[in-house]
């Protein structure tokens, strides 16, 4: 009799063991390294809205990129998978004998992916064809005049005002114009110098003549990484590059933000139409906040025209540009989709109308109120954003019921794609085909938050996980929430 009783022990311990629940992981997993200490928020439900997990759900935390789940699918819902953006071509002046006596204008409509080396971009040979195309069956052949780049459609300031200084000289932080290229980004490729001097520091992409560039870096003893920023502004011509670079780093190319989108492109379409035989008596130039000419010497020249326009090119479909939003986790598509939900309602693309027009698309989507959120911008970039798990998991069951749903679904990358090439390496590829997820990460912070889906591709789970504060490193906690989502499976 003993016996049957101490087997029946064990075989009910191992049950319990196998028989214990998500929401038990959870509550071990917050007492111990590495989210011991840290403020960690969690919601998880399956598909009938049971919870099946819980933890500081309703409190709001810094979302960090798990922010662009809401620009993304908002702007899905409001704009629908198939909306393009485009940008306009255009003329003022008169055109006699193939002569164009004025100004050719590149009219900017928030196109994010101009100039852009990536899959989804239409590559920049073949946008400038059509450009060119347009122009021809307008009768020009030769422009005595400028090439424009024209970026006043959206409004108000280049980069998020709660951004980080640091931040905001940055690839990442850059800028969002309704003229861009190359996402306001430039390359510079650095190396370290001798003991104590500057940093070996060239441009490589794109060239941008105009700029006033010094170098103020130095080579820094070995072990103490880069911290090398290039400070610039949308006011001046001028650029600094400040920081250290230890001299044990091999080179690499590092990204910073170009404050003149506008101006890049229309020297790139110029330097395309010389390249190709045109005859051009002019220079590139854009238009200040004034709304004047200003060429590469940044004189205002002349009040700008409100020019005829000739036709547009079309960007990719928004369901692509949002899928290389979600998988790599890419700030400039963000914002670009935050502002056109501002233009598109309101016709300004400040910040505050795009906030506005957020919120709007969210009260008319989602069944729950809106206290669990608060956006600043479109990337999540802005360390004033807060979302709580209860909030994210809501908006993400409300997506289900969206136009763009299935669009929205495709963005989101699964374990070893984009920004989750290191999560969960060890599962199968059936098992990470189920998960898809954003993350959302920068210093203390990581999130993770999407669907699990069932065997028919449907929402079976649909989690958030959050951690603010955190002091352990990232590899730590991208282990430990990935095991409790690979739990949910």
């Amino acid at each position: 009799m003993r016996t049957w009783m101490i087997l029946g022990m064990l075989v009910g311990g191992c049950l319990g063991l196998q028989a214990q629940t998500l929401q038990q992981k959870v509550d071990q997993a917050v007492t111990r390294e590495p989210l011991k200490g840290a403020v960690v928020g969690v919601m998880v439900q399956d598909a009938a809205g049971h919870v099946l997990a819980s933890r500081e759900a309703g409190r709001r935390m810094v979302p960090a990129s798990n922010l662009k789940l809401v620009t993304t699918g908002t702007a899905l819902h409001a704009l629908g998978p198939d909306f393009r953006f485009e940008t306009g071509i255009g003329y003022t002046g008169t055109v006699e004998d193939g002569t164009l006596h004025g100004d050719v204008y590149i009219i900017g409509g928030g196109d994010p992916t101009i100039g852009v080396t990536d899959t989804v971009a239409v590559k920049p040979d073949a946008l400038f064809w059509r450009w060119k195309s347009l122009l021809k069956d307008a009768g020009i052949s030769r422009i005595d005049g400028r090439i424009i780049g024209d970026g006043r459609a959206y409004e108000g300031h280049l980069e998020n005002t709660t951004w980080g200084y640091d931040d905001t000289g940055t690839y990442y932080g850059a800028g969002c114009n309704a003229l861009s290229y190359y996402e306001n980004a430039i390359d510079y490729l650095v190396s370290a110098g001798a003991a104590d001097e500057p940093v070996k520091v060239t441009q490589r992409f794109p060239d941008t003549p105009w700029m006033h560039f010094s170098n103020r870096t130095w080579t820094a003893p070995k072990g103490t990484g880069n911290s090398l920023y290039l400070y610039t502004t949308d006011l001046a011509p001028y650029a600094e590059m400040r920081g250290t670079y230890a001299i044990d780093r091999k080179p690499k190319v590092e990204h910073f933000a170009n404050k003149y989108g506008a101006l890049t492109c229309a020297y790139y379409f110029w330097q395309n139409l010389r390249d190709t035989g045109w005859d051009i008596s002019g220079g590139y130039a854009d238009i200040d906040r004034g709304g004047y000419v200003r060429g590469a010497d940044f004189v205002p020249a002349y009040k700008a025209g409100t020019p005829q326009v000739l036709g547009q090119s079309a960007s990719p479909v928004l369901a692509k540009i949002v899928r290389q939003t979600n998988v790599l986790s890419d700030n400039f598509y963000a914002e670009a989709l935050f502002r056109q939900m501002g233009e598109k309602a309101s016709g300004n693309a400040v910040y505050d109308s795009c906030r506005v027009a957020v919120y709007d698309v969210l009260e008319g989507l989602m069944e729950s109120d809106l206290a669990g959120i608060r956006i600043e911008d479109g990337s999540g970039l802005s360390r004033l954003n807060t979302a709580s798990p209860a909030f994210l998991v809501s908006f993400l069951r409300s997506m289900t019921r969206s136009r763009g749903f299935d669009a929205f679904l495709a963005s989101l990358p699964q374990p070893g794609e984009g920004t989750l090439n290191t999560l969960l390496p060890k599962l199968t590829p059936a098992q990470k085909a189920r998960i898809r997820i954003k993350s959302g990460s920068m210093d203390g912070v990581l999130c993770y938050s999407g669907y699990i889906l069932d065997e028919q591709g449907k929402p079976a789970r649909i989690f958030s996980l959050m951690v603010n504060g955190a002091t352990a490193k990232t590899a730590a906690l991208r282990e430990t929430l990935g095991g409790l989502i690979e739990a949910m499976l």
